[in-house]
């Protein structure tokens, strides 16, 4: 699997990203999957060439980055693979477990590096903007647990292209560590990304590397109209709901997709991941996996080019989206 490097740095990020929220603690998702069966898809992925894993702290309240942590121990050298991880969202009930000031992220960190079983985290994601603190106190923050040693980049994930470009102008003033990566929501049937954010990435030298380029299963064909879908995440995902995928003209973007995949032989996930990777603003996709054959179709797709008719007919059938994902 190609190497490419994540933005202007000179990290070097396979081009498929295992993103781990699949694994962890059946008791906080129904979906996710417990340890023993977590640890093969992390195994495979690096037997195929994946480096790149993303996590985030409250992705099973830790339990996903203890797994992640000792699969990598395990089964791979640290110095041979970039662990990504975030902070915002809350650990506990409690308000100061959550968000981005300077108190929470200097514990927050500390405590992903425990689980994670690691000195330094690869890459440091701001989970979400946080409207009650201040974005300096936040990248002062940013900016000293790298230059602790704990932390090598910051990156950052969905929110509006102004405040991303606010923080970025302030880093650079005050000689801060600038974020290096934008994790935001991008797929065939939401990509309002490509009006602002996508720009500015390109023009800043920005990394991309999407969340939900399945949009969140819908494109894989497992949910019909007027029914919640055929799996359990899919019928009890609630931030698939929130981004309300399954409007009608998702559908006549889904149909393309069918008729596409039917056409060539391979899954309806192939065709969305492939015409993801077409994109040249995008570094590397995060896809998830909670069967082996998911993760192998993902890794195949990377083989897979659209011509030039084929993401003429997926382009044209968009219809413009309420912006969603930034909360």
């Amino acid at each position: 699997m190609k190497l490419k490097q994540l933005g202007n740095s000179g990290l070097k990020i396979s081009e498929l990203c295992l993103g781990t929220m699949t694994y962890g603690d059946p008791n906080w998702r129904e979906w996710v999957l417990p340890e023993a069966e977590s640890r093969p898809f992390i195994k495979r992925a690096l037997e195929q060439g994946i480096n790149f894993f993303d996590t985030a702290d409250m992705y099973s309240l830790g339990a996903s980055e203890e797994i992640l942590g000792r699969a990598l121990k395990d089964f791979a050298r640290r110095d041979e693979v970039v662990v990504a991880t975030k902070v915002y969202y809350g650990m506990s009930d409690n308000p100061m477990h959550s968000g981005l000031s300077r108190k929470h992220i200097m514990h927050a960190i500390d405590d992903s590096l425990t689980r994670l079983g690691t000195d330094y985290v690869d890459l440091y994601q701001i989970h979400r903007w946080d409207y009650d603190t201040p974005i300096e106190e936040t990248l002062e923050a940013l900016h000293d647990v790298v230059k602790s040693g704990k932390v090598r980049y910051i990156g950052a994930s969905s929110m509006h292209a102004w405040q991303f470009m606010k923080a970025l102008n302030i880093s650079e003033k005050n000689g801060w560590a600038k974020f290096i990566s934008m994790q935001n929501a991008y797929n065939l049937v939401y990509r309002e990304e490509e009006r602002e954010m996508l720009p500015l990435c390109e023009d800043q030298g920005i990394g991309v590397i999407p969340w939900s380029p399945l949009a969140r299963g819908f494109l894989t064909g497992n949910k019909k109209k007027g029914n919640d879908g055929e799996t359990v995440r899919s019928r009890t995902d609630g931030i698939a709901k929130a981004l309300k995928y399954g409007q009608d003209a998702d559908y006549d973007v889904l149909d393309i997709v069918t008729d596409i995949a039917t056409s060539r032989g391979v899954s309806n996930a192939q065709i969305a991941l492939a015409w993801v990777h077409h994109s040249p603003n995008i570094t590397a996709p995060i896809i998830g996996a909670s069967k082996m054959y998911q993760l192998d179709e993902a890794i195949a797709a990377l083989d897979i080019s659209l011509d030039v008719d084929e993401l003429a007919r997926l382009n044209d059938a968009y219809v413009p989206h309420n912006v969603s994902g930034h909360s």
